[in-house]
């Protein structure tokens, strides 16, 4: 997807156009990901662009979408360039990580200076 979207509308109130752009984009992710995975690849990733025109935009991430959605409405911008482009993704094996050795001599900071009888033959509880 690559669209220009115009935030300005005659008819239209500015907050209901920002969630009508973000319902478009949203359906436009969510058809993309629906789409069958080729071999070998584990989700569907994205490259993404925002600015206020195609030569000004800047890369981001999926993420971002929104806050830079926001940002141009915070800037009073009468339009925005955003660019979506679907591309294969593939999941990167975590490290693995280093288990911490606990001592077997464990002793305790503190003393256990309680003197506490259960003893409970004379039963008042019955």
């Amino acid at each position: 997807m690559k669209k220009t979207f115009k935030l300005t509308h005659e008819k239209i109130h500015p907050d209901r156009l920002v969630e009508s752009i973000k319902h478009e984009i949203r359906r436009y992710l969510k058809r993309e990901r629906n789409k069958p995975l080729p071999t070998g690849v584990d989700f569907w990733d994205f490259d993404c662009a925002f600015g206020a025109n195609a030569e000004d935009s800047e890369s981001i991430h999926v993420a971002q979408i929104d806050a830079s959605i926001m940002r141009a409405v915070d800037n009073h911008l009468k339009s925005f360039y955003l660019e979506i482009l679907a591309k294969p993704g593939r999941r990167k094996a975590k490290p693995k990580s280093k288990q911490v050795e606990l001592d077997d001599d464990f002793e305790p900071d503190y003393e256990d200076n309680l003197d506490i009888d259960f003893d409970h033959s004379d039963d008042d509880y019955r």
